[in-house]
């Protein structure tokens, strides 16, 4: 009897332990970014704490400024760019995973990978380097193609996920009842891999949006959102940054959720097809 209170004393001096260290780490992590939206609403700016007299003159302000708009304008053509391109690659990387076997398979699912695991400076710099061999002046272009490439793998990984779970009686079937092999792709490969591709086009948007790596050596005259701040903070943090960096904050929560929820959706539906065929199975059986 001893012994059961004694471990369960230890048990609950280890759960306290336990809960006070996931409140440091979630305060490490998430408390400066509260600090950040708090500042953004600061009638005294970026200076004293407690902050004092709350106020939106900040988000008026920044809706006024003409050069965050054009840099917000630059940033969500570069992403909605960038989607694109990684989306075009990305996908037929993926069935080329799942679905084919070739020589050098393996050095191939490596290479396609290899841009998640880079530091984004060597990215930017290799694609610099790239770019004027060609002779191609940096613009909203390079920089968009730079996110592109540097996020193919992204979309790569996610798509290939959804392959993985996809149950492939149903293309079987529609082969077997006469369509083609290019028909079967789009009539039930694609539906079956809608929630995939609009999750990995969300997260690679929102990837897009904040990336300064590999903007910051392929920028032109352009500035996207994440290098004009970048520009402004070198002459100082002001409560306008705190306010534009509150919004980019929310937006990016909310893409991420619905990348989140998209994927369990689909986790959950491939799940209760598993079921639908296994019972269908035991009622042939």
């Amino acid at each position: 009897m001893e012994l059961l209170v004694t471990r369960d004393a230890a048990t609950a001096e280890r759960s306290h332990w336990l809960l006070l260290h996931c409140v440091a780490v979630f305060a490490f992590l998430y408390l400066p970014i509260a600090i950040l939206v708090l500042y953004s609403f600061n009638g005294e700016g970026v200076g004293g704490f407690p902050p004092h007299r709350l106020t939106l003159d900040w988000y008026r302000t920044l809706f006024a400024d003409e050069p965050i708009w054009d840099s917000v304008l630059n940033s969500l053509e570069v992403a909605l760019a960038a989607m694109a391109i990684s989306l075009a690659f990305g996908v037929p990387a993926a069935l080329a995973l799942d679905r084919a076997q070739f020589p050098g398979k393996a050095l191939f699912r490596r290479l396609v990978l290899l841009p998640l695991i880079l530091p984004g400076i060597i990215t930017g710099l290799s694609l610099l380097m790239l770019f004027n061999v060609a002779g191609m002046k940096l613009s909203l272009l390079t920089i968009a193609l730079g996110h592109g490439t540097a996020l193919i793998s992204v979309a790569t990984t996610e798509v290939f996920a959804g392959l993985q779970k996809l149950d492939r009686a149903q293309e079987e079937a529609s082969l077997d009842l006469g369509a083609n092999y290019w028909q079967t792709f789009w009539r039930i490969t694609v539906p079956n891999l809608k929630l995939p591709i609009i999750g990995a086009a969300l997260l690679i948007f929102t990837l897009s949006l904040d990336e300064i790596a590999v903007s910051f050596f392929l920028i032109g005259r352009d500035n996207t959102l994440p290098l004009e701040i970048w520009g402004r903070l070198r002459r100082g943090i002001t409560p306008e940054i705190n306010a534009v960096s509150t919004v980019i904050f929310g937006f990016s929560l909310i893409a991420i959720v619905l990348w989140y929820r998209l994927r369990m959706r689909g986790e959950g539906a491939t799940d209760a097809g598993i079921e639908i065929v296994e019972v269908a199975e035991g009622g042939q059986a």
